[in-house]
């Protein structure tokens, strides 16, 4: 993955999750917008994921280091460099990210969640990069004056058929049946229109 048909994206904070109850969404943004335009990528995290991200983002200092700052202390004590973060894919719903790291002879890739990758970067200093196809997938247009394009269905309703039932399926897999359910809604009211709630 070449570094110069990548991306790059800058952190804008942590915002409550309006998709999600309970979890929080990561804003990232392109690093070389303007200051009128911009094209913005909410990613859903989780309660400790989004605390390691807040807490670094407001410089607080905990008593004890977080699991994000373990890391970080590690990669420092055997003099590992986190070049990069690249948020490589997005599919169904989940993004995938790599670790470029190096020790000066080594350099590897590694697979992590997303969240943790930006927390690790954040305090490393480390650029975060994402692809053409996975920003077309998951951003929305930002604009000062309040005109919003998003170029992905923000509705699960808009939604191909192929898509609901494979989200279904990984919800049943996962054992996530409240959401299975509400696709199973949807998809029943998509094939059979007609069909009312009863």
């Amino acid at each position: 993955m070449e570094e110069d048909n990548l991306i790059e994206l800058k952190v804008l904070g942590i915002t409550r999750s309006e998709v999600q109850p309970g979890a929080y969404a990561l804003l990232l943004e392109n690093a070389d917008r303007t200051p009128d335009e911009a094209r913005r990528i909410p990613i859903v995290v989780g309660a400790a994921e989004a605390q390691s991200i807040a807490v670094h983002l407001e410089q607080v200092m905990p008593s004890r280091p977080l699991t994000h700052d373990l890391f970080v202390s590690m990669f420092h004590a055997y003099k590992i460099e986190l070049q990069r973060v690249t948020i490589y894919s997005f599919k169904e719903g989940v993004f995938a990210s790599l670790m470029h790291v190096s020790n000066g002879d080594v350099e590897l890739d590694i697979d992590a969640r997303t969240s943790d990758a930006i927390a690790i970067a954040l305090r490393t200093g480390a650029p975060i990069y994402t692809t053409a196809e996975v920003m077309k997938l998951t951003s929305y247009q930002w604009r000062r004056d309040g005109n919003y394009k998003s170029q992905k269905p923000v509705r699960l309703e808009d939604l191909p058929l192929e898509k609901l039932e494979r989200r279904m399926q990984h919800y049943v897999d996962k054992e996530e049946y409240e959401k299975a359910a509400r696709l199973q809604k949807i998809i029943a009211q998509k094939t059979n229109p007609d069909h009312g709630d009863e």
